[in-house]
């Protein structure tokens, strides 16, 4: 768990992942040209463009947007007026760029469309944070994210308080029910997973799903980092972190998720867990309303 970005056999991966999404969004687009702007403005005209909040919540995707207007048009210039996790309300001014009004208005799409869903995201998570606040546990996201925009949903996760699960398929081992039943049971499936980390030399940390306790008592014989706890109700929960620390097994991590939301989270937190995973943070996204308006000089 934790900010994968910063590991350095994957930062070069992070990084292109980013650079590949910025290039594609603005290149759908613009295409071949921003023909209303081109037909209606002088090229030499300047002025200024401010992205306000139309409502309250958490700021994200002000760096993004940055390098959107950056990449549009290196010449402009950009003031960052609220960062990256504060919090906005109605009429907050965000970000100012300045310059050539031309590719302002190419780029201001794009970077609103970034700016309200990660600001949507980060709004979202922090409900979910400051309802566990009290307890131990953390907000995780999931791989459930627009394909092709998961760098910037999980960073949008991060700014808004929670904590990154595993990126992708590569960054971690987590066997899931299909994954358990076609092994032939969770104790053969975890043993398999660290013998195939020992002989290709992967230091990945091993998660197991399971759906009941006696499989949580199967998983626990082997070892895995994390156990995830799926569907469990509340009280299923509460036995299961009871007879983990019951039997020595403290070491080992567990990770509640499926049918939680806002109205029963805290409840699942103060069973005990250390992470409760939340799918809607990604999958369900709200954005944030935001807008540009412009000054011309």
């Amino acid at each position: 768990m934790g900010d994968n970005r910063t590991n350095f056999a994957f930062r070069d991966f992070f990084e292109t992942c980013r650079t590949r999404a910025l290039q594609l969004a603005l290149e759908e687009d613009r295409y071949q040209g921003d023909y209303t702007t081109l037909a209606t403005i002088d090229p030499e005209q300047t002025g200024s463009g401010i992205i306000e909040a139309k409502a309250e919540g958490i700021v994200a995707g002000v760096e993004v947007a940055r390098q959107v207007f950056t990449a549009s048009d290196p010449g402009l210039e950009i003031n960052v007026l609220i960062k990256d996790g504060s919090r906005v309300y109605p009429g907050g001014r965000i970000l100012e760029v300045k310059g050539r009004m031309a590719p302002i208005l190419i780029g201001e799409r794009t970077a609103l469309n970034f700016m309200q869903r990660m600001s949507g995201i980060a709004t979202r998570t922090n409900m979910y944070v400051e309802r566990v606040s009290h307890t131990n546990a953390s907000i995780l996201d999931t791989r459930k994210t627009a394909p092709g925009l998961r760098y910037f949903d999980k960073d949008a996760v991060r700014i808004g308080g929670g904590v990154n699960h595993r990126f992708g398929l590569f960054d971690m081992i987590l066997i899931k029910d299909n994954h358990i039943d076609a092994a032939g049971g969770v104790q053969i499936a975890v043993s398999k997973a660290r013998t195939y980390c020992q002989e290709h030399a992967l230091k990945l940390k091993i998660e197991t799903e399971v759906r009941s306790v006696y499989e949580l008592k199967q998983a626990c014989a082997s070892q895995p980092d994390i156990i995830l706890l799926d569907n469990f109700m509340l009280d299923g929960l509460a036995e299961a972190v009871r007879w983990v620390k019951a039997n020595g097994f403290v070491h080992i991590l567990l990770e509640a998720s499926g049918n939680i939301g806002l109205h029963n989270v805290a409840e699942v937190a103060m069973t005990g867990v250390d992470y409760i995973s939340i799918g809607e943070l990604t999958h369900s996204v709200k954005a944030l309303d935001l807008s540009m308006n412009i000054e011309i000089d």
